[in-house]
C-alpha cells in the first residue's frame, strides 16, 4: 500500500494508465474559462447575510466555497462586534490584514494587548507555528473590522499547516 493512501502503488498506477492528465488540465481550463464568463465582479454588500458562527458575525464577500466570484485567490469578510463584546479566539497561519471600519477595541495577538481605532490597520503576522488572535470592543458603536487575506485552502488546506482552530466563541 502507498503511505496514507487505501491503494497499493501500482494499483494507482494502473488507474493513471487510464487516464490522459494533460487532457484533464485542458478540461479544467475550459471549465474555468466558462466559469469565468459568468462570474460576479461586483458584489453588493447589502444584498450579503449576516453570518454568526463562533467567530462572530461576519458578512463573506468572498470565500473558498464561492465558486462564481471572479476572483477566487482572497478571502474577504466584514466583521461585526457588538459594543462590549468579543469576537472568538482563534489559532490559525496568520497572514491577514484588517481594516478597522469603524470603532474602536483592542486585539490580542498571542496574549499581548494592541488598541486600535477607525482607520487603522491591522496586519496580523504569518507565522510558521500559527498565531493565537482575538479582537474586542472597547467602545460604545458597533466595531466593523474589514479582513482580507490570500486564499491558500485549497492549496495548503484549511488548516494552512500551522492549525485552524477555535479556542473561545464569540460573546456580544
Amino acid at each position: 500500500m502507498a503511505e496514507g493512501m487505501g491503494e497499493s502503488t501500482s494499483e494507482r498506477g494502473e488507474k493513471l494508465a487510464q487516464r490522459n492528465l494533460f487532457e484533464e488540465l485542458i478540461a479544467l481550463r475550459d471549465k474555468q474559462r466558462e466559469q469565468r464568463q459568468g462570474a460576479v465582479w461586483l458584489i453588493k454588500g447589502n444584498t450579503l447575510p449576516l453570518e454568526e458562527n463562533p467567530l462572530g458575525k461576519m458578512r463573506w464577500y468572498l470565500h473558498p466555497a464561492l465558486e462564481d466570484t471572479a476572483i477566487r485567490t482572497l478571502m474577504f469578510f466584514v466583521q461585526e462586534i457588538a459594543p462590549g463584546g468579543r469576537s472568538g479566539r482563534l489559532q490559525f497561519q496568520g497572514g491577514q490584514v484588517i481594516y478597522v471600519w469603524q470603532g474602536r477595541g483592542h486585539t490580542l495577538l498571542d496574549g499581548v494587548r494592541h488598541p486600535w481605532e477607525a482607520g487603522d490597520v491591522i496586519n496580523l503576522p504569518l507565522r510558521t507555528e500559527g498565531i493565537t488572535v482575538q479582537h474586542f470592543n472597547d467602545g460604545d458603536e458597533l466595531v466593523k473590522l474589514v479582513c482580507a487575506e490570500a486564499n491558500l485552502v485549497h492549496a495548503l488546506g484549511v488548516d494552512r499547516g500551522a492549525g485552524f482552530e477555535i479556542l473561545e466563541n464569540a460573546r456580544d
